[in-house]
């Protein structure tokens, strides 16, 4: 297996120094590892990112492989340990922190207390506002990313990124619904969790 210096100076060689330090030293919250959250994360730890908050009660399911990052052979498992697996053949060096539990308007702070910034990736319009309430009104110091809309065989360019407010960002084509008709397709779920995670590299690199 490669060497933690041979990663690091790899990642340094394609992004440089400066930024990949700025990649290694963050901190950063993947709320719910289905099809976004999952893409997320890989997209994150390709990159360098330093240490992964992981946060699903969640298990692997038949129906979730279609469009989520995990493996017949993981079917049963909780996705906390599925996508830890996953990491790790990937990015053997990033610091993972995995929670297999719910997250709550009274569990978030402690869940989220390391990170910097938050990336919501729930399936339930619920669960989307608790977290995006949470975090902008308790932790205004975070930065929030999330997503809406991405279901469907629309076009690829519909799925954007816009700045809602100062640290608060929500990715997708903001119409779409998995209820009206298609459902979620992997091609258009990774396009949107491609937008959160890139969001995050542009957080970091002050862009």
């Amino acid at each position: 297996m490669l060497s933690e210096v041979e990663m690091r100076v790899a990642l340094e060689e394609r992004h440089g120094r400066r930024l990949q330090e700025a990649f290694s030293q963050a901190v950063v919250a993947v709320c719910g590892l289905g099809g976004l959250g999952s893409n997320i994360a890989i997209c994150l730890a390709r990159a360098g990112i330093g240490k992964l908050i992981l946060i699903d009660f969640d298990q692997v399911d038949i129906s979730n492989l279609n469009r989520q990052q995990y493996k017949v052979s993981q079917v049963g498992k909780y996705k906390t340990e599925a996508l830890s697996e996953n990491l790790r053949e990937i990015a053997p060096y990033v610091k993972l922190e995995a929670h297999t539990v719910r997250i709550t308007e009274k569990n978030a702070a402690g869940l989220l207390a390391s990170a910097s910034i938050v990336c919501e990736a729930f399936d339930d319009a619920q669960c989307k506002s608790m977290l995006a309430s949470v975090v902008l009104e308790t932790m205004p110091e975070k930065y929030l990313v999330v997503a809406s809309g991405m279901a469907g065989l629309d076009s690829a360019n519909s799925i954007k990124t816009r700045k809602v407010m100062e640290r608060f960002y929500l990715c997708g084509d903001e119409v779409s619904d998995v209820g009206d008709g298609l459902g979620l397709f992997s091609s258009r779920v990774m396009l949107c969790a491609a937008h959160q995670a890139h969001v995050v590299l542009r957080i970091l690199a002050n862009k």
